[in-house]
């Protein structure tokens, strides 16, 4: 019998090596993709950074002389502007304040979805989706029915609860009180989004955990906070960043429920501002300007926030 060879004279086992495919395999499956997005984004915004370093008004429009280039004049000229200013500043704390309400209630939601029954829990579920269905333009029209001063059944409940005050009253005369009507309306047609998006990664976090927090005593409060809010937080990332983007340049809602804006542009925001200096005013370069500060500002914040959590150590 021949005796098997020693280990240590043994030939060595060849390593294989994992087949590695062309360098431009990946680039071909998803060049169709890239394609579709270059149409439909990469084109546009450099349109748009273009027309902001030109003259471009109504005579450029209508085929007229051709446009100059002004370089950074539209720009310092938007900054110069007072009414930018405020404006960008009212949008900001607009912005933040629709984020902010979004998450809570979405979140909120989201959390009593796990506490009731399948009856209720449905009930809550569909007409979530509905007020997510809703068209931006029937939703704003509804919410400004129900709120009108002549015929909305908010005053007249208001009224009939004893507070004589509000007979008749006008929402969207008074600047807070009509970005406070739009608040609600943005977070009424936002937070299912949070919801369901949140809901599933709650079903998600395993049950022996919550169960060892409930055991050891935790409060609802402690366990969304120290046990759910850390295992959803790249749940929340998505929902945050998603919320921050389509706040931050609402006009559908501040266009119908303000009338264009406001009494005197008090309810302006940088949408309808920019919509305004280049269709009204046919300033396309000032509106092309504005809506470049606007992408900025978003790149900017995204890539802020995504920093910021990778320091704590987060992978998104």
């Amino acid at each position: 019998m021949a005796s098997s060879p020693h280990p240590a004279t043994a030939a060595p086992a060849r390593r294989t090596r994992p087949a590695r495919h062309g360098g431009w395999t990946p680039w071909l499956y998803l060049a169709p993709a890239l394609v579709v997005l270059g149409g439909l984004l990469v084109y546009p915004v450099y349109q748009l950074g273009l027309i902001s370093f030109l003259e471009y008004t109504q005579a450029q429009v209508s085929g007229g002389e051709p446009t100059s280039f002004q370089g950074f004049a539209n720009y310092t000229e938007l900054f110069r502007d007072g009414q930018f200013r405020e404006v960008l500043a009212a949008t900001v704390v607009f912005a933040a304040a629709c984020v902010l309400a979004t998450l809570a209630v979405g979140c909120a939601l989201a959390v009593l979805l796990t506490r009731v029954r399948a009856v209720p829990r449905l009930a809550l579920t569909v007409a979530a989706l509905g007020a997510w269905a809703t068209p931006a333009v029937t939703g704003s029209t509804v919410w400004l029915f129900l709120f009108d001063p002549d015929f909305g059944p908010v005053d007249k409940v208001l009224a009939w609860a004893g507070l004589s005050g509000f007979a008749g009253h006008s929402w969207t005369y008074d600047r807070y009180s009509a970005f406070a009507l739009v608040l609600l309306e943005v977070v009424w047609c936002s937070f299912p989004f949070v919801m369901v998006t949140v809901y599933a990664g709650i079903r998600a976090i395993p049950g022996e955990v919550l169960e060892a927090a409930a055991l050891d005593g935790a409060s609802q409060w402690r366990i969304w906070r120290g046990v759910m809010a850390p295992m959803l937080r790249p749940i929340l990332v998505v929902v945050t960043i998603q919320s921050v983007i389509w706040d931050f340049k609402v006009f559908t809602q501040i266009y119908v429920m303000t009338n264009g804006g406001g009494v005197a542009g008090q309810n302006l925001t940088l949408n309808v501002y920019a919509y305004q200096k280049a269709f009204a005013s046919s300033q396309y370069s000032l509106g092309s300007a504005i809506g470049v500060v606007m992408l900025l500002i978003l790149l900017a914040v995204t890539l802020g926030y995504l920093r910021l959590l990778k320091r704590q150590g987060e992978e998104i």
